[in-house]
């Protein structure tokens, strides 16, 4: 008895629903996407798609990049670079990662077991080491100090300097190439800094949408590394960002003049850019056309924290307050 009532209900609801649909007039020509102003389509042909993708969508995969698409080159005597974004662009970009106009480059490093560097200084430029795995050590100016995951070290230029792979796996990082100007003085010492125990940055202000924990953008966990302050020539701000499980950066779009760099270092998350999604995994980097229109986030839909690597350049004539508190992190 009770399986002949839901053949007699189910019979009786497909006739509802196929009268419904012959009854139902067509969009007028006042509606889009809607019938009769709802958002509820009686059939799948009333239903209006786009010919095609906008330009504005198709051109953001040029912003995004993964080291594993790079041919390696040397650099320092024995430490292998694999580019991710490359100078370019960041409007137009002439291929695929030439984005950057600040930065000279953003690459994956990696020194082999046992392989150490040349010693040498950097000439007109300067560089950021991030460690993702390995152990090492790196000497500069009389100073050494032991290289693990999440240690950063900043190398001024004109310092001589060495690094070493000493453990039984690689030594890989990332590595931020920044140019310096002319007249610039750099600072005399390098500066290493574990990431555990960075400054941890707070709200600018109260904002009832920010997660606990987050200085801001809804969910950023964000620990200061370097600023100009302690001897960056080009870039304005070097941090990690910390998006934990089932939370999104609040989306957003950049100004002109503005570059900022997001390079995945654990965890797969989602890049929201314009209205497309795309996967970020580790040893990916995307940086947002600045535009003031294409709108970006991250998004953690994962059950374990996402972080990246964060580096940017702000507006000319911006308050330099963003050394402290950039508007993309608070």
């Amino acid at each position: 008895m009770q399986r002949a009532t839901y053949a007699f209900l189910t019979v009786f609801v497909l006739v509802f629903a196929v009268c419904s649909t012959a009854q139902t007039p067509p969009p007028s020509s006042g509606t889009k996407n809607a019938i009769n102003g709802i958002n509820s389509y009686p059939g799948p042909e009333f239903v209006k798609y786009a010919k095609e993708r906008e330009p504005q969508d198709r051109r953001i995969d040029l912003f995004i990049n993964d080291w594993q698409g790079s041919l390696p080159r040397f650099e320092h005597g024995s430490l292998v670079l694999r580019d991710i974004l490359i100078r370019g662009d960041n409007f137009a970009p002439p291929q695929k990662s030439a984005v950057l106009r600040a930065a000279n480059f953003l690459a994956y490093g990696r020194l082999a077991p046992g392989d150490w560097t040349t010693p040498e200084r950097l000439v007109g430029q300067q560089e950021v080491y991030y460690v993702l795995g390995g152990e090492g050590e790196i000497t500069a100016g009389g100073d050494t100090a032991k290289l693990r995951k999440d240690v950063a070290v900043f190398m001024p230029a004109g310092l001589e300097f060495v690094m070493k792979s000493t453990g039984d796996e690689a030594l890989t990082m990332y590595v931020i190439n920044e140019p310096t100007p002319n007249g610039f003085h750099p600072k005399d010492k390098m500066l290493v800094k574990d990431e555990a125990m960075a400054r941890v940055r707070t709200p600018a202000a109260a904002d009832p949408y920010i997660v606990g924990g987050a200085s801001g953008h809804w969910a950023h966990i964000v620990r200061e590394l370097f600023s100009p302050a302690d001897g960056l020539a080009t870039e304005q701000s070097v941090i990690t960002v910390t998006v934990n499980p089932l939370t999104m950066g609040e989306p957003h779009p950049h100004r002109p003049g503005q570059e900022e760099v997001w390079a995945a270092v654990d965890g797969t998350s989602l890049i929201l850019m314009g209205t497309e999604l795309r996967i970020q995994k580790p040893g990916m980097a995307y940086m947002l056309p600045p535009d003031g229109a294409t709108i970006h986030s991250n998004i953690n839909a994962g059950d374990t924290p996402v972080k990246f690597l964060y580096f940017a350049r702000f507006p000319e004539g911006d308050n330099w307050t963003h050394a402290v508190v950039p508007p993309a992190t608070r």
